[in-house]
């Protein structure tokens, strides 16, 4: 569908984008994820990361979305790129949340925050997407009723 050539290129030009200036421009991105590390390695009982294990975590997400958001762009691998995308996105949600955070930070991180979670969203529904093809429980269905009737033939 025609649609599909338009739609998935303009999903993705937001995270080819995000990746890109996260990838060129690590420090913009640093102080967020270093909060969000922080949580992560509590949580763990880990050791907190340095400032440069940070900046190279950034930059490699930066080049993991801008990579996943052309391949969805370029229609290659869609449904398995649009869910990296997806799972790519949720740890900055989770950091952008505005629940925790002081009042005059609140009206930004909510905007970034309903952002994260609207691209999820629009992601999801395009790794969801079949392109009007038979889902992998439909194919595993007729596989089985395949076999069994062959087996009742043969049995016959």
């Amino acid at each position: 569908m025609l649609l599909r050539h338009i739609a998935r290129p303009l999903l993705a030009s937001s995270f080819i984008y995000d990746g890109v200036q996260a990838a060129r421009n690590p420090s913009e991105h640093v102080a967020t994820a270093k909060t969000g590390s922080a949580l992560a390695t509590q949580a763990l009982g880990a050791e907190p990361l340095s400032e440069k294990q940070v900046t190279t975590l950034v930059r490699a997400h930066g080049i993991a979305t801008a990579a996943a958001g052309t391949l969805l762009a370029l229609g290659k691998a869609p449904r398995a790129s649009a869910m990296a995308l997806a799972l790519l996105t949720l740890p900055l949600a989770v950091v952008n949340q505005p629940f925790t955070a002081p009042k005059e930070e609140r009206g930004p991180r909510t905007e970034r925050f309903l952002r994260n979670l609207a691209s999820v969203g629009a992601a999801l529904i395009a790794g969801a997407d079949l392109e009007g093809r038979p889902g992998l429980s439909w194919r595993v269905q007729q596989a089985r009723a395949a076999r069994a009737e062959a087996k009742a033939a043969a049995e016959s």
